[in-house]
């Protein structure tokens, strides 16, 4: 057994993960450009109460947001990874816990594409943290996307109608 596997085999037990993903009827590069205006997050969801890019105007890896969510405390998220137009990853830290996210864009035709959202805790308190936030990071994925494709939907009707 190499050093890697023994690792995965010995903390695999603080891992906790939750996703969720939604169909919007509007073309990817639309809904890409939506989702990732980080700062008008607040506009078309309720899990965001503020959102602000610290360094930087776009998404880009090494780019820091700081989020602030309802009944949670503020975060530095820093993107690690972005592949433009398909998806990006980004990690917050805090003592005993390290969460990534990671949005994925993917067009289904011309006119739809999926989102999917996956959140991963880890660390020696994610086995504590991840089950009491459980609910709640469940909701705001649900709420994310519901706002994102309601926010997509609209204004693509909007931009496509005046097109």
């Amino acid at each position: 057994m190499t050093l890697a596997t023994q690792w995965v085999v010995c903390t695999i037990w603080y891992m906790n993960t939750q996703q969720h993903g939604t169909t919007i009827s509007a073309p990817a590069d639309h809904v890409w450009q939506v989702f990732t205006d980080v700062e008008r997050w607040p506009n078309w969801t309720r899990s965001v109460v503020r959102a602000a890019i610290v360094d930087g105007r776009t998404l880009d890896v090494g780019t820091a947001v700081r989020i602030k969510q309802p009944r949670m405390p503020e975060l530095a998220w820093v993107v690690t990874e972005l592949t433009v137009g398909r998806s990006w990853t980004w990690v917050a830290t805090s003592p005993g816990i390290v969460t990534s996210a990671t949005h994925v864009v993917e067009g289904i035709d011309a006119v739809t594409c999926r989102i999917n959202q996956r959140i991963e805790h880890r660390g020696v308190l994610a086995a504590v943290i991840g089950p009491l936030t459980a609910s709640r990071t469940r909701r705001y994925l649900e709420q994310e996307a519901a706002g994102l494709k309601s926010q997509c939907e609209l204004t693509w009707s909007d931009g496509a109608a005046s097109a």
